[in-house]
């Protein structure tokens, strides 16, 4: 195993997750619903992390999926797959290039009402998304059933909404076997849920001033810088 494109990869991987938390849909509805419900610091934590486990194991699912594809074909095509993964993620980095440059961002969506509303930040900049409007408004916070509705949405708007940015990580894992695919899962899961917790915990405390709007708003362009170049340094360094 090619111990320096492990590390390239899992480096990568940590960067995408962890940027990715720090997109306002990933922490904002709940500090949100916590002020408005009365929750603690700790109990909104907790909530949190049990949203954004239902989010990794989701993405994880999908990684699966795309690992067993990329299992299956590198015993096909052999020393030809570094140059084909490669190759496709640097044609994925120049898509999300094209988006970011397009303006349109990466498309998020959030439960409100019981509805999907896309993110306004896709295509569109303003200083309040949307889809924070909506949610002040939404069943999340009205909802007189219980807190359990509350968290019971608040999970499945994360769960439906995984990390798509970290799936060609996978895709660039597979030469390294099941070991590369659970060292990506495991990385998935730290990053991901540490960036929800803090980014959380620092609006939780009133660091709101830090303006964690642009990850959302340049994630496209950052995810296509980074897949260009872990698609480039995965060719080089296989050969």
């Amino acid at each position: 195993m090619n111990s320096t494109v492990l590390t390239t990869v899992a480096a990568t991987g940590f960067t995408v997750a962890f940027f990715h938390a720090a997109i306002p849909t990933h922490w904002l509805p709940f500090v949100l619903v916590a002020r408005a419900r009365g929750w603690s610091r700790a109990k909104t934590l907790a909530v949190t992390a049990f949203a954004g486990t239902g989010h990794v194991l989701v993405t994880t699912l999908l990684g699966l999926a795309i690992a067993w594809f990329g299992y299956e074909l590198n015993e096909k095509i052999g020393a030809a797959f570094p140059w084909i993964a490669g190759g496709a993620l640097i044609a994925i980095g120049f898509y999300y290039g094209w988006r970011q440059w397009r303006g349109a961002g990466i498309c998020h969506h959030i439960v409100a009402g019981g509805h999907h509303h896309p993110s306004a930040e896709c295509g569109h900049e303003h200083d309040e998304s949307h889809w924070e409007h909506e949610l002040k408004d939404s069943e999340l916070v009205s909802d007189r059933r219980g807190d359990w509705a509350a968290i019971s949405g608040l999970f499945v708007m994360l769960t439906l909404s995984p990390c798509e940015g970290f799936l060609p990580v996978y895709l660039s894992g597979v030469q390294f076997g099941w070991q590369g695919f659970f060292t990506l899962s495991v990385i998935l899961a730290i990053a991901a849920l540490a960036g929800m917790l803090l980014f959380t915990w620092f609006t939780l405390v009133g660091l709101e001033k830090f303006e964690l709007r642009i990850f959302e708003r340049y994630e496209a362009g950052l995810l296509g810088a980074l897949f260009c170049v872990l698609g480039v340094l995965l060719i080089l360094l296989e050969h």
